[in-house]
């Protein structure tokens, strides 16, 4: 059989597909030209990406705040926010073009929804033996929740709550519950995410039932009720941890209450920069790799709730953005 090309020319393949937010609240799918490749680029064919039920839903309502316009680019953005814009993070796909040791290898891209791209042969990460394409969609979000236990530097034995029970927090609780002795426990208003935490291995409870005396709180719910229940959960001189953004949303928080007599500390954790502890010795490139590492357990499966075709994405935004409690990891299957 002929080997494929390394550097095919445009009439090699068709060209791309991408989606595109156009304005605040509509997405469209836009023919997309693909650049010559030069050097060492490869070429992708996308075959799942997922949605970011935090983040992507800020940048498709348009409530990216002024101020983090820059800080919050995505690493292959097009567009500005506001739209039109190109954004997303969690691209899987096969190399089908580009050095022969990575031709048909698969691979993870920080790459928006496309169907296919080109990009430096550094820009991917190999997909390890063990993880099946369909389910390193999640390697994005294990990424942030791998920067976040290394934020959060649970000890042996903590107790250690997590409240909000989204793709994140479920990710968080369950890397938390491997450090040997920690009894870990994932808060949520919304029940049903029992039946996943269960999947998980984690034990489950509402806000009012919830355990309390945490030494560690990792909040990861998007809501400024999750973090007032945050604080109430902590014990002496514990951290609470602070993983969402709220975009141009302000928050409200009791620092009236127990706050300065319980010396509680509040610390954010974003996955844009390694955690303090780890950045002098880990790149991103070896963070991502652990994050794909990871995802070899199969029980992970139950996190990805939701499966839809590429040509229903922007419908699959805005039913998303309307709200769709049941929906943890929405993935995008491609043709």
């Amino acid at each position: 059989m002929d080997r494929m090309p390394a550097y095919p020319s445009r009439s090699d393949f068709a060209d791309s597909r991408a989606c595109w937010i156009v304005a605040p609240g509509h997405a469209e799918i836009r023919d997309e030209p693909l650049a010559a490749l030069q050097g060492d680029d490869i070429q992708v064919r996308t075959l799942h990406s997922s949605i970011s039920r935090g983040t992507e839903m800020l940048v498709f309502r348009g409530l990216v705040p002024a101020s983090e316009m820059e800080r919050m680019r995505a690493p292959f953005q097009a567009g500005d926010f506001g739209g039109p814009v190109k954004y997303g993070y969690a691209n899987v796909g096969v190399v089908e073009a580009g050095p022969p040791d990575l031709l048909g290898q698969s691979v993870f891209c920080l790459y928006p929804h496309q169907s296919r791209y080109r990009v430096s042969a550094q820009s991917v990460c190999r997909i390890p033996e063990g993880v099946p394409p369909e389910r390193a969609v999640l390697a994005a979000n294990m990424e942030t929740a791998v920067n976040a236990l290394w934020d959060a530097a649970p000890r042996v034995g903590d107790r250690v709550a997590v409240v909000g029970a989204g793709v994140v927090g479920l990710l968080v609780a369950w890397l938390a519950s491997r450090v040997a002795g920690c009894e870990v426990e994932v808060i949520d208003t919304y029940a049903p995410r029992r039946a996943v935490a269960e999947k998980l291995g984690v034990p489950f409870a509402s806000p009012q039932a919830a355990t309390g005396e945490a030494d560690l709180v990792v909040h990861a719910s998007g809501h400024a009720e999750g973090l007032t229940t945050a604080l109430r959960l902590a014990a002496f001189e514990a951290t609470v941890l602070e993983m969402s953004w709220y975009g141009q949303q302000a928050v409200t928080l009791p620092l009236g209450e127990a706050f300065h007599s319980q010396r509680l500390v509040i610390k954010s954790s974003q996955v844009g920069h390694i955690a303090t502890a780890q950045r002098a010795r880990w790149s991103h490139a070896r963070r991502m790799a652990l994050a794909l590492t990871l995802l070899r357990e199969p029980a992970l499966d139950a996190l990805i709730t939701d499966i839809a075709p590429f040509d229903e994405l922007p419908a699959v935004m805005n039913r998303l953005a309307a709200g769709a409690p049941d929906t943890l990891c929405q993935r995008i299957d491609y043709p």
